[in-house]
């Protein structure tokens, strides 16, 4: 097979097929995303710091990719697993090929591969460590294998952090909100800028007093990768947002902080929940809603008899995890999927709305 590439998984599963993006060797957890469209988010999405991504749509590449559509600054995944790879585009807007994204974003990867076969893999045994390379033997992928660690027990916001605040929205705007960028993605700060709020990101170790100094009307918690049970830091700094009664709405990492600092915990999933097609139902509107999610760990539910002050506002009906929580006696609520997801779905971007009342 011309330009030969090999895939190997934790428990010896070794997959063959051709080398597309970058030339090289790259690992990190593998896991796959179940949505039909939206890979350029997902490939910037902070939250897939430290993975492999497998497309379970069979078709990647044939509509480009555009510039508008990153959700950081750079690619943050470390490789795809794709079936059938287009090195052709048909949307007229898009100024470059998936392949060229994927060279000069260093993203290196594996196509022609049965990735139903391997999704049900996956699905069976669960997320795990996994490394592809086009240069080197399946033998030489063992020993580097072992090299990569665990995403249990991981700390990545701070990699994938801003280094230093920056503004998003209009200054002159009445609504300030202090985002803490635990691996923020940029539609999040545009869902906030478009309503109207002036928005100030702070690099995921500020403290509460570097942020209250600014006098926002409300703190947002973001996204991002990693374990949030190791994040002292971060549940430190929600805490005292807590304390000091302020407004404060999570978003997936921002979620499992919230519910660390409550006195909840969290675990790390089988597999994860990750695709654009989620069902999830408000508990207290009795409403569906089809929800785009990305996370490996969620909160659990042991415990939450000994907080009479939390409520579970949203479910997931698939396998009944927690999606989403409130707290009564708080200005404070979050919800594990994104509401802001693009292309979508929309369902979910009442939760942005919700907030900005609550904190009028």
């Amino acid at each position: 097979m011309q330009n030969k590439s090999y895939l190997l998984l934790a428990d010896g599963l070794l997959v063959e097929g051709r080398a597309i993006g970058k030339r090289g060797t790259s690992g990190g957890e593998i896991c796959f995303n179940t949505g039909m469209t939206g890979y350029q988010e997902i490939y910037t999405d902070p939250s897939y710091y430290g993975q492999i991504i497998v497309n379970t749509s069979a078709h990647i590449g044939n509509y480009g990719t555009v510039a508008e559509e990153n959700e950081s600054a750079s690619t943050q995944i470390k490789g795809i697993v794709i079936n059938e790879f287009s090195d052709e585009f048909s949307r007229k807007t898009a100024k470059q090929s998936l392949q060229e994204y994927l060279e000069k974003n260093q993203v290196v990867g594996i196509a022609d591969v049965d990735t139903r076969k391997l999704v049900r893999h996956i699905r069976s045994k669960g997320a795990m460590n996994a490394i592809m390379s086009s240069e080197l033997s399946p033998e030489q992928l063992k020993a580097e294998l072992k090299k990569l660690p665990s995403m249990d027990g991981l700390e990545l916001s701070s990699i994938v952090s801003t280094p230093k605040p920056y503004f998003k929205g209009d200054p002159k705007s009445i609504i300030k909100i202090a985002a803490l960028d635990v691996g923020i993605k940029n539609n999040i700060l545009n869902s906030l800028a478009e309503r109207g709020c002036y928005v100030q990101v702070f690099p995921a170790k500020t403290t509460f007093k570097e942020m209250e100094a600014w006098k926002p009307n409300g703190y947002f918690i973001s996204n991002g990768p990693g374990d949030p049970s190791v994040m002292g830091y971060a549940i430190k700094t929600v805490k005292e947002i807590l304390e000091a009664d302020k407004p404060v709405f999570g978003i997936c990492l921002g979620h499992q902080l919230l519910a660390l600092a409550s006195g909840l915990s969290t675990y790390k999933m089988h597999h994860g929940h990750r695709g654009l097609n989620h069902p999830v139902k408000n508990l207290i509107s009795g409403l569906g809603e089809m929800t785009s999610q990305n996370h490996g760990f969620a909160v659990k539910n042991e415990g939450l008899d000994q907080h009479p002050e939390i409520e579970v506002t949203h479910i997931h009906l698939n396998d009944g995890t927690i999606m989403g929580i409130r707290l009564k006696n708080k200005k404070a609520f979050s919800v594990q999927y994104h509401p802001e997801a693009s292309p979508g779905p929309h369902d979910s971007r009442y939760l942005f709305d919700q907030f900005l009342s609550m904190i009028r």
